[in-house]
């Protein structure tokens, strides 16, 4: 879909649909068709709430689509983006091939403007790529934001937005791709199509490597499964970088993840294909980063394994040395993702990186606290922690601190290795964090679980059923705003 701003009014675009926010206060300066629905309370401006009008005179556009965006004093840039992506994605269900959202008053700054594109570009998305017929037939061609006024710093705003939801989709196609079509080695080969195309170093660690290096946490994972384990390293160097902060982004690639010996139900088994959204989301923002172009370098690192129930799959019980040195007692083989981000966090430190954050679809517990809105943050180090929750309220991803007292060390105790991979029933979340700060310490790190929020069951007004590319829009604004 294309992306246009166009400084003048919207009446004065042509277009299949004129998109205007309608709020809980009344009609204001919509038309007068509008105001009629109004008082007759057809309409009345709640949340996601729409009312199309046609032929409305004054309006180069065949129709008007009032989109319901609540109280006026409470709106935000995030509700924004969730508003343009629900417009365009109701003038999509509804076959209309172009689209204009108005943005007035204080709509029309920039912020409003990335995060509107953003909402129609994750809006317009849907994860129809292997139907013979795709959505349908219907597709919305276009979706300009029409301002009565501004400057370039609109357009910058515009450009911007693009490439992070473009950023976004491109972590969802991923995410949303089954396992048998996205083995570990394809994984690779797209993330390094993508750094080819858009000026990024691109290494890919096939199992020969990894066993020279020791990764013997990763290497356990994956020893169940005939697909080849690899470590995917994205590399964004800017051009005059001075000495000091190297941000690394550590992404959990678990292309399909059966639970190992330790297996799952087979209730809700083949979405356990979205158990790489956390790699994905970091090649997605790498993918951001180098066309946004920030200051500060940036590496990536995915781990991308599947964890099978081969003849020569990890057993519970097995002890297993990581690329750090320390023994980990794997007492449950579906506790996986964590063992490979141990073995990469580990590496990241070997190549210089500074400050870690890590993205995974981590624990079943975090969603039993969180439920499906929030991402579960995890640090050791308040400054990073800040940086990254601000970043996420840029992007309007929603997360939430949680504990990492040293007391909850006490769950992690084994009688035979270092640690082990597990610390019981209670706390699950916390102690899969515990557990990954042994292998990110000394550095500032950043654990975010997105088990609960990288994928959505059911659709929603704004969003496709399917991937969500969250942390994505999160990462892009941490490199932007270092």
């Amino acid at each position: 879909m294309q992306v246009a701003l166009e400084i003048r009014p919207v009446e004065a675009v042509e277009c299949a649909a004129a998109v205007l926010p309608a709020f809980e206060d009344g009609p204001g300066q919509l038309p007068a068709p509008a105001a009629e629905l109004y008082e007759s309370k057809e309409f009345s401006g709640k949340p996601n709430e729409t009312a199309l009008l046609y032929a409305v005179p004054g309006f180069a556009a065949r129709r008007v689509l009032l989109y319901g965006a609540g109280k006026r004093e409470k709106l935000t840039p995030a509700d924004l983006r969730r508003y343009a992506g629900a417009a365009a994605r109701t003038l999509q269900a509804k076959s209309l091939a172009q689209g204009a959202l108005l943005l007035d008053g204080e709509l029309a700054g920039a912020a409003w403007v990335q995060a509107a594109v953003e909402g129609a570009l994750a809006g317009h998305y849907d994860a129809d790529a292997l139907k013979t017929e795709r959505n349908n037939g219907r597709k919305l061609e276009s979706f300009t934001l029409a301002v009565p006024s501004g400057d370039e710093a609109l357009r910058a705003a515009l450009e911007r937005g693009r490439i992070t939801g473009e950023a976004q989709n491109f972590a969802r196609d991923l995410v949303n791709e089954p396992a048998n079509r996205l083995p570990p080695a394809e994984l690779a080969a797209r993330a390094e199509k993508m750094a080819a195309e858009c000026g990024l170093e691109c290494e890919v660690l096939d199992v020969h490597r990894l066993r020279q290096l020791g990764m013997g946490a990763l290497l356990g994972v994956a020893q169940g499964s005939a697909e080849p384990p690899v470590l995917i390293v994205l590399r964004y160097r800017p051009e005059g970088a001075a000495a000091g902060a190297h941000l690394g982004l550590v992404g959990k690639g678990v292309t399909f993840d059966s639970g190992g010996l330790s297996i799952k139900p087979a209730d809700g088994m083949e979405k356990m294909k979205y158990d790489m959204a956390g790699g994905a989301a970091v090649i997605g923002a790498m993918r951001g980063i180098a066309d946004l172009r920030p200051a500060i370098p940036v590496t990536a690192l995915i781990p991308a394994v599947e964890n099978m129930t081969g003849p020569a799959a990890q057993r519970p019980g097995d002890i297993v040395t990581s690329l750090s040195g320390k023994t980990i007692e794997v007492l449950n083989t579906d506790a996986e993702g964590r063992l490979i981000l141990a073995d990469a966090m580990t590496y990241a430190a070997r190549l210089g990186c500074t400050h870690l954050v890590d993205a995974a679809t981590l624990t079943g517990a975090i969603v039993v606290a969180l439920g499906h809105l929030r991402v579960g943050l995890f640090s050791n180090d308040d400054e990073l922690r800040q940086k990254v929750l601000s970043a996420s309220e840029a992007a309007g991803e929603r997360m939430w601190h949680m504990p990492l007292d040293d007391d909850y060390k006490d769950y992690l105790k084994s009688a035979f290795a270092d640690i082990p991979n597990i610390g019981g029933r209670w706390g699950g979340a916390v102690t899969a964090a515990m557990f990954l700060r042994e292998f990110a310490n000394p550095l500032p790190w950043v654990h975010l679980d997105i088990a609960g929020t990288a994928w959505l069951d059911d659709g929603k007004p704004h969003l496709a059923k399917g991937a969500s590319g969250v942390p994505v829009r999160t990462f892009i604004e941490l490199a932007m705003a270092w």
